[in-house]
């Protein structure tokens, strides 16, 4: 069920990216698209920064939950949309992504020669 709802996300974006590039009559290399998304992307982390109360300056706020999220599905969004322009579907990122969980276990546990990555017994 998991596969099914990141397939659909990727189509959702891929239909969404589409009409924007149609509509907006953009044209960029693969190399201008990326670079986009993940400026992108550190736009959407800094905003998330401002709903988490990172100024240790200013007095803090409740943390509002439905903003919060919707900063997080703007960063999914433009993942997504990099993930396509890099010609990364979603079986394969799945796929990438259990084999670096695995392997990030692995090291937590001490069982790689990668050093430095243990938990402490």
């Amino acid at each position: 069920m998991q596969e099914d709802m990141l397939r659909e996300i990727f189509r959702l974006q891929e239909s969404f990216d589409r009409a924007v590039v149609e509509h907006r009559d953009l044209k960029f290399s693969q190399e201008e698209w990326i670079q986009k998304e993940v400026l992108a992307i550190i736009s959407e982390l800094s905003e998330i920064l401002s709903e988490v109360n990172f100024k240790w300056w200013k007095d803090p706020k409740e943390v509002d939950r439905e903003r919060l999220l919707e900063e997080i599905v703007d960063v999914l969004h433009f993942f997504v949309s990099m993930c396509l322009k890099a010609s990364i579907g979603p079986e394969e990122l799945y796929q990438a992504y259990v084999r670096k969980n695995r392997e990030n276990f692995a090291r937590q546990q001490g069982l790689t020669d990668r050093e430095g990555y243990a938990w402490k017994k």
